[in-house]
């Protein structure tokens, strides 16, 4: 064990070695579940993103604000549809919902339409679908 003395007093590396070591093992933890939490929140966004689409006729990721999330749920009550709608806005893992989104379809941006498991987009995607006659197809399929 070292110790110094300087003006009378003692440092003693050991005790600090050990501290510093106490300290940096205590990080790493805090780090480590930090990184669990991060892990287990994306996992669960990503269960409820999934549950959605898969339990629903008709998913709608939106926001309640957004223009054209309004607009696709207004073309859903003109054709006498029920669409299950998440408005990520109003929840705390909103933003989680987004990355989740990001990852199964390329995008953030809202709304994101689901009909019988499949993505058609976003509003103007479905307004496209409607006037193809391609929704009536994907909402007769289940």
């Amino acid at each position: 064990m070292k110790n110094i003395r300087n003006s009378g007093k003692s440092f003693n590396f050991c005790k600090f070695n050990v501290i510093t070591k106490m300290i940096m093992a205590m990080m790493m933890v805090i780090m480590a579940c930090d990184v669990n939490n991060t892990a287990m929140a994306d996992n669960s966004a990503s269960a409820f993103v999934n549950n959605v689409i898969y339990s629903h006729r008709i998913a709608v990721f939106s926001k309640s604000y957004c223009g054209y999330s309004l607009r696709a749920k207004r073309i859903f009550k003109d054709l006498d549809e029920q669409p299950f709608v998440v408005e990520l806005d109003l929840r705390d893992d909103g933003y989680e919902i987004q990355n989740v989104l990001l990852e199964l379809v390329g995008r953030r941006t809202v709304p994101q339409v689901f009909v019988n498991g499949k993505h058609i987009g976003g509003s103007d995607d479905l307004k496209s679908a409607v006037t193809s006659g391609q929704l009536q197809k994907y909402l007769s399929s289940s």
